[in-house]
């Protein structure tokens, strides 16, 4: 009986004992006090896979090395003219395995717990700074250009310690009354276009109305000169009938009584 109760009690230390990390991530094995202010926080280095230790003296805190995502929301930034655009950044960023031991002494968190602090802090600081050397209008005509600086800060903050930003995004809303006015713009330059096209439009119909009445003009010009034409054919040929019907009219029906020989009569006999 007091064999298998010391058996389940090695066992159980055995367990207690041992323990794995992740190929992902590093493991920092570390004393649970320490009075020697040269061994960094009792840290006794950094370890992977399985892993034995002491369970009375020793403790294992794993971080992971892959890249974490996290959002945030509800953080204002006031720009230099005092208008209060809130941001929505999303990170992505890894922990650098090399600064692992540094990150922990100073911190001794989670990444979850650091996300929450630290790494918030920075991307505010960043939001911050950046927003009190841009304009309200500025801003929002050049967001390319402020999340660049906006990065730029945050980067050189972050890998100070330990962390490497992988990507960083910004959903960027400005104050209400920018929208309205932003709004407002661009319904002015929509009417604007709507007039500028009915203007177009207009001139448009304008010019085929003109040209359907010049074309409508010179088809009447042209059948305006082949009836005169007709007309003036026809009178001709009238006044000549005319004549000799007004000279049979006259005639008394007696030729001449001498005539030369290249005289014809008006009127054919025959």
């Amino acid at each position: 009986m007091k064999v298998k109760v010391l058996l389940t009690l090695f066992v159980i230390a055995s367990l207690s004992a041992c323990t794995t990390v992740d190929s992902g991530s590093v493991g920092i094995r570390f004393k649970k006090w320490s009075a020697d202010s040269e061994e960094q926080g009792g840290v006794r280095g950094t370890c992977k896979g399985f892993v034995w230790f002491n369970p009375f003296t020793e403790k294992i805190f794993e971080y992971p090395l892959f890249v974490q995502r996290k959002s945030y929301s509800g953080i204002e930034v006031n720009t230099k003219d005092a208008s209060i655009f809130k941001m929505a950044p999303v990170i992505a960023y890894r922990l650098d395995g090399s600064m692992a031991t540094y990150v922990f002494v100073k911190y001794r968190q989670s990444l979850a717990e650091i996300e929450d602090g630290y790494i918030r802090t920075c991307i505010y600081e960043a939001y911050r700074t950046c927003g009190n050397s841009f304009s309200s209008d500025y801003l929002m005509g050049n967001r390319a250009e402020f999340e660049r600086e906006v990065r730029s800060r945050l980067d050189k903050s972050l890998q100070a310690e330990g962390f490497i930003v992988e990507e960083f995004t910004a959903q960027i809303t400005p104050p209400q009354s920018l929208r309205s006015a932003i709004d407002a713009k661009n319904e002015a330059v929509q009417n604007a276009l709507k007039a500028e096209n009915k203007v177009k439009e207009a001139e448009a119909n304008a010019k085929i109305a003109i040209a359907k009445a010049e074309g409508e003009a010179q088809a009447l010009k042209i059948q305006g000169d082949g009836e005169a034409y007709y007309n003036r054919v026809v009178a001709a040929s009238l006044n000549a009938l005319i004549v000799h019907q007004y000279a049979l009219e006259k005639w008394d029906g007696k030729l001449p009584t001498y005539a030369g020989g290249n005289s014809v009569p008006f009127i054919n006999l025959k």
